[in-house]
């Protein structure tokens, strides 16, 4: 974490204050459009093919594009975000992670999660040149793959993390702490990756694990892991 520290002395005061409430207004702007100007919604997806032709807001304005269905988890997270939540005696997610870590943690976070999803994008498109073959047929990789859903699963397991026994009512009656309502979530992110594989759509993956990179590395670089160097383990036992 000492990159970090010294990324917040220098570049402290970039971060965006109350960075959930743009989130929250990202998702209601897309499912907006998604409703009424679906057309309007498809020239800001991310969309690398039509980057490479001159359209690189797209790198920008993709992430109000909201995931393709409103699911359980997306009604969870929703709710979470809300000021409903309050009533419940628990912060909102986002709030309480920007109060625990600091305005600029918290954005370096969302932040970084969007980045690593515009270079797996790049990525994707150098690789496979915007088509992916299945069964024999090409078929264009538009930009409806990239969204902020697990982007927005990131916040919420980093949220679990951070408070693992936190004891929340699920469906306003069942008790449950969050470090299960992560692991929960885990075996549904499991599910979905094993869900594209199996069909062999592999670039569906690629969207998953870079938009969940940036819980990857602030999971590990939280956790103690000088119990595990050598010394340290002979030192235990000698002691």
């Amino acid at each position: 974490m000492k990159f970090i520290d010294k990324l917040e002395r220098k570049f402290g005061r970039f971060g965006v204050p109350n960075l959930t409430v743009y989130i929250i207004g990202c998702y209601v702007l897309g499912y907006f459009l998604a409703m009424f100007a679906p057309g309007v919604l498809n020239m800001l997806s991310l969309d690398m093919s039509m980057v490479m032709k001159g359209q690189i807001w797209r790198l920008v304005t993709w992430v109000i594009v909201p995931p393709d269905s409103l699911d359980i988890f997306t009604i969870i997270m929703l709710f979470f975000y809300y000021s409903l939540a309050i009533f419940f005696f628990y912060y909102p997610i986002g709030t309480s992670l920007e109060r625990t870590w600091g305005t600029f943690r918290y954005t370096l976070y969302i932040f970084s999660g969007v980045l690593f999803t515009v270079i797996a994008a790049v990525l994707l498109h150098v690789f496979t040149g915007g088509y992916v073959v299945m069964n024999g047929i090409a078929y264009s990789l538009g930009g409806n793959i990239f969204t902020t859903y697990y982007i927005s699963l990131s916040i919420f397991l980093a949220y679990a993390v951070t408070y693992p026994d936190l004891q929340l009512l699920l469906m306003f009656v069942i008790p449950i702490r969050m470090k299960w309502m992560a692991f929960v979530y885990g075996l549904f992110i499991a599910w979905d990756i094993v869900s594209y594989l199996r069909v062999g759509l592999w670039v569906g993956v690629v969207p998953i694990v870079a938009s969940l990179l940036n819980f990857v590395i602030f999971y590990f670089s939280t956790r103690d892991m000088n119990r595990y160097n050598p010394k340290e383990i002979h030192r235990r036992q000698q002691f």
